[in-house]
C-alpha cells in the first residue's frame, strides 16, 4: 500500500513542490488549499503521475473548516503518514508602530493558529497508529529577527518553540517532529508579502542565488526516507550567499 502525505498550503511555492516530487516518488497525496482553482489545478498534475489524490478545500484559519475537512476523510485515507504544515505567509514589513493589524492577525491565524489547528486535528490519528512524521515549515526569520520583520518573525519563532514542544509531547508515540527554517527561498513569499508590488518582491532576491521550492521539497524527501529511529528534528537552510536572517554577500 502507498504511504499518504497531506500537505497543507499545497497550491503554490513549498506546497506544491512537495507534493510533486511525493508524488514522483508514488506516495498517495492529500492536497489542501483555500483556492479552490488552483487545488483542481494541483490536483490534475498529480494525477498525472499515476497517484491517488485527495484535495481539501479549506482555510486553515478556520478551526471549524479544517476539523469538518479532517473528520470528512474517508476511511482508507486517514492513516496519514506524513503530515507537512506548510501553509503560511509574511504580509507587509511596516514598523510596529505603523503596522496593519490585519496583517497580524493573518499572519498569527495562518502561521500559528493555522498549524495548532491542523496538527489537533491529524495528530490523533497518527497517535492511534503509534507512528507518523509531522514538519512544520519555519524560518530563519523564528531564529532572529530583522527590521521590519516583527510579527512575522514572532510568528515563525512560534512555529520554532512548537516544533520543540510537540516532539516532547509525541514522543511516546514515535512520531517524529521535524521543523524545516528555510531562508531566502524564491517563491510567490515576496510577491505576498508586498501585496503584489513585482517590484519589491524581486529586489528581495537581487544579487543573491536564492534558494528554490525544488530544494526545499528534496531536503523534505531526504528527512522522510531516513531510517525510521532517526529524527531530524531542527534543520535551517539558506542559500550559501546567506549567513543567517541578516547577513547575506549579493553579488550585484
Amino acid at each position: 500500500m502507498n504511504k499518504i502525505i497531506m500537505i497543507t498550503g499545497a497550491t503554490a511555492g513549498f506546497g506544491r513542490a512537495i507534493a510533486a516530487k511525493f508524488a514522483m516518488n508514488g506516495y498517495n497525496i492529500i492536497i489542501t488549499g483555500r483556492r479552490k482553482e488552483r487545488l483542481d489545478d494541483v490536483e490534475k498534475e498529480l494525477t498525472a503521475l499515476k497517484v491517488k489524490v485527495l484535495p481539501l478545500n479549506f482555510d486553515v484559519r478556520k478551526r471549524y473548516e479544517v476539523e469538518e475537512a479532517v473528520t470528512g476523510i474517508p476511511d482508507e485515507w486517514k492513516n496519514i503518514d506524513i503530515l507537512v504544515n506548510n501553509a503560511g505567509l509574511a504580509v507587509g514589513i511596516d514598523h510596529i508602530d505603523r503596522g496593519n493589524p490585519d496583517d497580524w492577525d493573518r499572519m498569527v491565524d495562518t502561521n500559528v493558529k493555522g498549524l495548532l489547528y491542523v496538527t489537533r486535528a491529524v495528530s490523533p490519528l497518527m497517535v492511534a497508529r503509534d507512528k507518523g512524521y509531522i514538519f512544520n515549515i519555519g524560518s530563519i526569520a523564528g531564529k532572529g529577527a530583522y527590521e521590519g520583520g516583527n510579527v512575522y518573525c514572532a510568528s515563525k519563532a512560534a512555529v520554532d518553540s512548537l516544533s520543540k514542544s510537540m516532539r516532547i509531547d509525541l514522543l511516546k508515540h514515535n512520531i517524529r517532529v521535524t521543523q524545516i527554517a528555510p531562508g531566502m527561498a524564491e517563491t510567490e513569499f515576496s510577491l505576498v508579502r508586498f501585496k503584489g508590488d513585482k517590484e519589491k518582491a524581486g529586489a528581495v532576491y537581487k544579487g543573491i542565488k536564492a534558494l528554490s521550492a525544488d530544494d526545499i521539497a528534496n531536503v523534505i524527501y531526504y528527512c522522510a526516507t531516513l531510517p525510521d529511529h532517526i529524527c531530524i528534528n531542527d534543520l535551517v537552510i539558506t542559500p550559501t550567499q546567506q549567513a543567517d536572517v541578516n547577513f547575506n554577500n549579493r553579488k550585484m
